[in-house]
C-alpha cells in the first residue's frame, strides 16, 4: 500500500484502507474505486493521508500501533467523556470529573496493552476517522505517542498508567475555551492567544479537584507547555523544574501537533516532525527524551514516496530496526523510468541518500 496525502489523491485510486465518519461509520469501504465526488469530500473532510492500493506495493503493510476500531472507540470515548464536561459546570461537580476518569484510567490501560505487544514503531497516525473536533483525536494520540515513549523509557506499570492519564487529559482545560477562539482558522490576536494559553491553568484547577485523580495528571496539564530554556508557559519556569512527566508529553504534544493537518496549514511528515523536536533538543526539549522518542516512531513510514540521491524513486518497504532514518525501499523509478521494481536496503548502501518525499510522483 502507498500513504498519499489527500490532496493529490484523483479518480480512479483504489482505497487500501476504510475511511470512517465521525460516528465510526465506514465511510468509504477499502478495494473501492475513488470517484471525483469521493474525492472532494475527503479533500473537504480534514483527513490528511489516505492509503491505496496498487500491485507494486501490495505487499507493503502498515500496521497500526492499536486496530483501527480500538482506536475509533478511543477517539468517541474522549469526545464522550469532553462533552459531557463541557455541558455542565464541572468547576461546581467534581463528580463528574471523577467519574470521566475512571474511563480514561481504563482507556489508558487498554492502549498500554496493545503498545506492549505490539514491537513495530510507531507509523504515522493518518487520519482514518473524519472527526469534528481536533481536540479529541489529539489527545488519543498524544496518550499512544507519551505511552510509546514512557514504554521506551521503561518506566513501571504504574508511573505509565499516572503518565499515560496525564497525556489523555493534559488538554482538559480547552473545554473551557470559546469555540471561536480554539478553532480560528486564522492567526489570533495576542488576547486571544493568551486565552489560549491559559487552557494549561485551566486544566490544573479542574484537575486538581477531582480526588481520584492524582496531583501528577493536573501537573502534566498545567506543565506541558513549559520548555528547558524558560520560553514555555503558564509560569516560564526551567530545566528540572519542570515535571519529568511534563516534559515526556511536551514532546509527543509537540510531534503530534505539526504532524496533523489543522485549518491553518498543511501536516507534516514523521521526518519534518523530528526535524522540529531536534532543532529545540537542549533548549527547549531533552535531547535525550528526543533521541528515546526517535526510536518509537517510523521516521520514513511504510508507503511513503521518497526521492533518493542517485536519481532512484520509490516508496518505503519495510523498516530497519537499527537505523529507522535508513528504512528498506522498493524502487519503482530510475532517472524518472519507470523500472521492474525492487527492494533497496538503504542500511546496506549508506551512499544513497534520501533527499526528499515529494509526493507528486504518484500522480504521474
Amino acid at each position: 500500500m502507498r500513504l498519499i496525502p489527500t490532496k493529490f489523491i484523483r479518480a480512479g485510486i483504489e482505497l487500501a484502507k476504510p475511511i470512517y465518519d465521525a460516528h465510526g461509520r465506514v465511510l468509504l469501504q477499502k478495494n473501492i474505486q475513488l470517484t471525483e465526488s469521493m474525492v472532494d469530500r475527503l479533500k473537504t473532510s480534514g483527513i490528511t493521508y489516505v492509503f491505496t492500493r496498487d500491485e507494486d506495493t501490495d505487499d507493503i503493510i502498515v500496521h497500526p500501533p492499536i486496530p483501527d476500531q480500538q482506536r475509533i472507540e478511543a477517539v468517541h470515548k474522549i469526545k464522550e467523556t469532553f462533552r459531557t464536561l463541557e455541558s455542565e459546570d464541572i468547576t461546581k461537580n467534581n463528580y463528574l470529573l471523577e467519574k470521566a476518569a475512571l474511563k480514561l484510567d481504563q482507556l489508558v490501560k487498554g492502549i498500554a496493552r496493545e503498545l506492549s505487544n505490539n514491537d513495530d514503531v510507531i507509523h504515522y497516525l493518518s487520519d482514518l476517522l473524519i472527526i469534528d473536533d481536533y481536540v479529541f483525536s489529539h489527545s488519543l494520540n498524544v496518550s499512544m505517542y507519551t505511552l510509546a515513549l514512557a514504554q521506551e523509557l521503561n518506566l513501571k506499570n504504574k508511573d505509565m498508567e499516572q503518565l499515560g492519564l496525564g497525556a489523555v487529559l493534559h488538554d482538559i482545560g480547552k473545554i473551557i475555551l470559546p469555540d471561536e477562539v480554539l478553532n480560528k482558522p486564522g492567526k489570533l490576536t495576542n488576547k486571544e492567544f493568551k486565552l489560549v494559553q491559559a487552557h494549561t491553568e485551566y486544566g490544573f484547577d479542574l484537575l486538581r479537584k477531582a480526588h481520584n485523580i492524582p496531583l501528577l495528571v493536573a501537573h502534566c496539564a498545567y506543565q506541558h507547555h513549559e520548555r528547558l530554556d524558560g520560553s514555555g508557559y503558564p509560569r516560564g519556569i526551567k530545566d528540572k523544574e519542570i515535571h519529568p512527566f511534563a516534559r515526556i508529553i511536551g514532546v509527543a504534544d509537540v510531534f503530534d501537533a505539526v504532524t496533523s493537518n489543522r485549518t491553518y496549514r498543511d501536516a507534516m511528515l514523521p521526518h519534518e516532525g523530528l526535524e522540529i523536536l531536534y532543532g529545540g533538543s537542549g533548549t527547549q526539549f531533552d535531547i535525550q527524551l528526543v533521541d528515546s522518542f526517535k526510536k518509537t516512531v517510523a521516521v520514513y513510514p511504510n508507503g511513503l514516496t521518497i526521492y533518493l540521491s542517485d536519481g532512484r524513486e520509490g516508496v518505503v518497504a519495510r523498516q530497519n530496526s537499527q537505523m529507522f532514518e535508513r528504512p528498506v525501499v522498493r524502487v519503482l523509478k530510475e532517472y524518472g523510468s519507470k523500472v521492474v521494481p525492487y527492494d533497496l536496503d538503504l542500511m546496506k548502501v549508506l551512499d544513497v541518500m534520501i533527499v526528499n518525499t515529494d509526493q507528486l510522483i504518484t500522480s504521474r
